[in-house]
């Protein structure tokens, strides 16, 4: 069994930080690996200790696996968690830490590779009888593959082969418009990936997201923890997730938790990975994907099951085996996660900068913030502009609604534009509060959602509680002494 006593965290912000506090609790040193620009953000500052990366870019930096290798030399880590994002779905990276003898704190490297291949992905899936949407994959037949993709029929989605985050992917409902959006998810799958590999699917109209977590040992033994609602997108990328998902019957909950863990079983899987299908509205499903890391969402599955995902890893990876059966995880109330954005949702999610000049957690019954933020720390384009996951737990779904409305309202974060009021008016639109989100949904009722009634008396309200402020007026009208002593002067 791998013994290790200091990880190296290969990542930065809110997951940085979390997964420090996590393997405090069990007794493990931890070092920080971050950017010159992260130098002073929460996850080093709390960190046992920090090395410095460098390169052209702070993302730069943060992929480079030979400097990661050298960091973990240099420091003495004998294991690497990779949270999500940069380098924790990137095979070479495990592999050559396997070479260098650190521990990978995630999957195989075979298996990264093999659910990271989308096409490899659904091959795999699809011989093992798991259901797959009816498709075309380019690679089988490069000659004939637009004619395969019309007879899929529309509507179409085309997806790269080596993609993710949404990128590439092109919904064809024209056939007229089948090969100019072909040539054009090509152009942008190489300039994402480097891979101009594409597949199509049929599309399905009105369509959920819906994934399962799951989770394995190295003895073969695989549970699920139940399912994530991640309808809630926008251009592809999620921003509110739910447990339970309001639109699964128990059998239907049933059906889609197995199929999971019976994926996972069959590439052997390894560690927390999340298995990830597209649900339609007659109760279909169909896989999408395997993403073999932890997810950004995987607070709400903590919440509801009790179970510590990031703690489990761990265990995995120094070969323990699981710590329970299927029949001890089950789910306990509603959990609801908002991303809590850097970016003007009135002027189409535009990414927003600045210095934070004060951030207030908000706090309460059923209440969990990951933040990797502090005032003071400056907001760029460097980086995905998550500010921070608010995470909110009821006995039931309208509770954990109401929780998650009144912590957003709650939350304080000046200098930087959030999406904060957007996702209130999200959480408070019928169609979520219905339970009858789809992936669709932002994009649909955008009109609905840019402005709720009632926003313009609160802007009002705030400028005049600002302009009543003794102090502040008397700061505004008064003249400086300098000023002041040059008397009746004028120029």
């Amino acid at each position: 069994m791998p013994v290790f006593q200091k990880v190296l965290i290969a990542n930065r912000g809110e997951i940085a930080l979390r997964i420090h506090r996590g393997l405090k609790a069990m007794g493990l040193s931890t070092v920080v690996a971050h950017h010159a620009v992260d130098a002073g953000s929460p996850a080093v500052r709390e960190a046992g200790e920090a090395i410095e990366l460098h390169g052209p870019t702070p993302v730069a930096a943060y992929l480079d696996i030979a400097q990661m290798v050298e960091a973990c030399r240099r420091t003495g880590a004998q294991a690497v968690h990779p949270g999500y994002g940069f380098l924790s779905e990137n095979a070479a990276f495990a592999r050559a830490l396997e070479q260098a003898g650190i521990v990978f704190i995630g999957p195989h490297a075979d298996t990264i590779e093999l659910m990271g291949d989308k096409v490899r992905a659904r091959n795999f899936v699809a011989e093992r009888g798991f259901p797959v949407a009816p498709g075309a994959i380019e690679e089988d037949d490069p000659a004939t593959f637009v004619e395969r993709a019309r007879q899929v029929g529309t509507p179409l989605l085309i997806k790269p082969s080596a993609g993710g985050g949404g990128k590439g992917m092109r919904i064809v409902r024209d056939p007229g418009q089948l090969e100019a959006e072909i040539q054009a998810a090509r152009r942008e799958g190489e300039r994402y990936f480097g891979d101009g590999r594409l597949f199509v699917e049929r599309y399905v109209e009105r369509p959920r997201h819906i994934e399962v977590q799951v989770l394995g040992d190295e003895n073969g033994r695989v549970v699920h923890l139940w399912e994530r609602e991640c309808s809630v997108q926008r251009r592809f990328q999620k921003i509110i997730e739910e447990t339970p998902s309001p639109a699964l019957s128990a059998q239907q909950r049933r059906d889609i938790c197995e199929a999971a863990a019976g994926i996972a079983r069959a590439c052997h899987y390894r560690g927390a990975g999340t298995v990830e299908f597209i649900y339609g509205a007659g109760g279909e499903f169909y896989f999408l994907e395997m993403n073999t890391r932890l997810q950004v969402e995987h607070p709400v599955t903590e919440m509801v099951t009790g179970v510590d995902l990031v703690r489990e890893q761990v265990r995995v990876a120094r070969g323990e085996p699981l710590a329970f059966a299927q029949s001890d995880i089950v789910q306990q109330g509603h959990a609801i996660e908002c991303r809590l954005y850097a970016e003007d949702a009135a002027h189409d999610f535009r990414p927003a900068t600045g210095k934070i000049l004060c951030w207030r957690a908000p706090a309460g019954p059923g209440v969990r913030v990951d933040a990797g933020v502090r005032e003071g720390q400056a907001v760029t384009t460097a980086f995905d502009p998550m500010i921070a996951k608010i995470v909110c737990h009821g006995a039931t779904r309208a509770q954990a609604i109401e929780r998650s409305v009144r912590a957003l309202q709650d939350a304080v974060l000046l200098g930087v534009t959030t999406n904060a009021r957007y996702l209130t008016r999200v959480l408070r639109h019928p169609e979520f509060m219905q339970g009858r989100a789809d992936t669709g949904m932002l994009a649909r009722c955008a009109d609905e959602l840019r402005f709720a009634p009632g926003d313009e008396d609160t802007d009002l309200a705030i400028a005049a509680a600002v302009l009543s402020d003794r102090e502040l007026l008397r700061a505004v009208h008064s003249v400086p002494p300098m000023h002041a002593a040059m008397g009746a002067w004028r120029n």
